[in-house]
């Protein structure tokens, strides 16, 4: 059976024959980037998930028993939880040693809501350098490494899409891989799903000659990490942990000692999967929230949250739920592969329903929707959490590690990242000794920006020649 009759099959045992209305009218490219495109996708997952996500709108089912997540605090010493820093943090430096950790980024996304034309990991975000995302990261891995010693190189694994992917290993190579190896690094691009129909179901096309698409989210990491061979070159190198991160935050620890001893070693964790959160800066803060749910961590949706439990408080004034998801996650090599081999572990979509551009697929005409024709599906990594069979949440502080670059304007701008890159190199400074010029509420009078390649922490400064700071300066150390 050759390729046209095969996907014709295929299609058709779906209800999807639509898909090729057109074909003979197609150029030869045309036809043979249509049945690549269609002969690609996992097309007999398509009526289950017509049926489960289209024909129907899934809803949402409060947990029987849902309770706050019993978290690691920001401070080892804390009276709610008090726990061993130093123990972690030996142990997670012995598996970076060891060759036993890599990075692992998400980087499919565009900079256009910033009006930025490429990869959003190219957007120059340093605070004074206006280094890209990328090389804040390649940084950080730098500056672990050089904290390890004897020769530990760590891989780094950048989930693309094909909107981004040649734009973005172009970057790296133009740019030398920013001091990496090449061999070090690995590019790979997530997995796209088909825009499907709100009323029938059948998959919406872009064109004549293309189904239209949306990528399948960053839970699809998971899949694309094993069918891009990166789950193999892991397992060859060694590598029995995932450092997990979004493009969008040039204050993430890339790799945190700390938090992968706690991951690794920690008895109430399993080692499959941990996470990172800060506390909620008010009750409507627009991040998911870690909670127990039946006894399992799981991630609830700001937008599922009931408004009494948002704003429910504990004794001491503090949100009851308040463990904000920042996306920043440990992973174990094992557990992914779990997820993406068997499909007793396979993650569920969640539905956005959206104007879709597509072609009436009887005469081709083009279609601008004027309302929701389409449905979009896609996974959240977060719900692996509620595969594991003990997951961990670690603290951290909101100015030491998040400061997203998510809009042009307001919150998680470009602004607000800028400021916050300037209090925690403040903070640090002043650390180390440094008298830092303030303004009268107390706010640095100065821009400032520290190298995670200089410093992973605090304490790496104390031994660094530090400049002299003048009010209004801009400093980059």
């Amino acid at each position: 059976m050759d390729l046209v009759e095969r996907v014709r099959h295929r299609l058709a045992s779906v209800d999807q024959s639509h898909v090729l209305n057109f074909y003979p009218r197609l150029t030869p490219d045309q036809q043979r980037a249509l049945l690549a495109q269609a002969d690609s996708m996992d097309l007999e997952a398509l009526p289950g998930l017509v049926r489960e996500y289209v024909l129907k709108k899934p809803g949402f089912a409060m947990p029987s028993r849902l309770e706050p997540v019993k978290y690691y605090p920001h401070d080892p010493r804390s009276r709610v939880r008090a726990w061993d820093c130093e123990a972690a943090r030996n142990a997670g430096e012995g598996l970076i040693r060891s060759g036993k950790v890599a990075a692992f980024v998400v980087a499919g996304g565009q900079g256009s809501r910033l009006g930025f034309e490429g990869p959003k990991g190219c957007f120059p975000a340093g605070a004074v350098t206006r280094k890209s995302l990328f090389q804040i990261f390649a940084e950080g891995i730098l500056g672990v490494q050089d904290r390890a010693g004897g020769g530990v190189v760590l891989p780094w694994y950048i989930m693309t899409s094909p909107l981004n992917h040649e734009a973005t290993a172009s970057f790296f190579e133009s740019h030398k891989f920013f001091g990496l190896r090449r061999d070090q690094v690995m590019f790979f691009q997530q997995g796209v799903m088909p825009s499907l129909d709100i009323r029938t179901g059948k998959v919406l096309m872009a064109s004549a000659h293309e189904v239209a698409t949306n990528p399948d989210g960053h839970g699809g990491s998971i899949r694309a990490l094993h069918v891009s061979g990166a789950l193999a070159d892991m397992a060859q190198r060694g590598v029995e942990h995932l450092s997990y991160f979004q493009v969008d935050n040039p204050l993430v620890r890339v790799i945190d000692p700390v938090f992968l001893g706690l991951h690794s070693s920690a008895p109430d964790s399993s080692g499959e999967m941990s996470s990172k959160m800060v506390a909620k800066a008010e009750p409507d803060e627009k991040v998911g929230v870690f909670c127990l749910s039946d006894g399992r961590t799981e991630v609830m949706e700001y937008s599922d949250m009931p408004k009494d439990l948002q704003g429910a408080r504990n004794a001491d004034g503090r949100l009851t739920y308040n463990a904000g998801n920042i996306a920043v996650h440990a992973l174990s090599r094992a557990f992914v592969e779990r997820l993406a081999t068997d499909e007793r572990f396979s993650l569920p979509c969640h539905r956005a329903e959206k104007k879709i551009p597509c072609v009436d697929p009887v005469t081709g005409a083009a279609i601008a929707p004027t309302e929701n024709n389409g449905v979009k599906l896609e996974k959240f990594i977060f719900d692996a959490l509620g595969l594991c069979r003990q997951s961990l949440v670690y603290e951290t502080d909101r100015v030491e590690e998040f400061a997203p670059i998510k809009n042009a304007t307001g919150v998680d701008s470009v602004e607000s990242s800028r400021t916050l890159q300037t209090l925690r190199a403040a903070r640090w400074l002043e650390a180390a000794g440094v008298q830092v010029p303030r303004r009268a509420d107390g706010s640095p009078d100065c821009v400032l920006e520290i190298s995670p390649r200089t410093a992973q922490t605090p304490e790496d400064l104390r031994d660094a020649t530090l400049p002299h700071i003048e009010r209004g300066g801009h400093v980059a150390i």
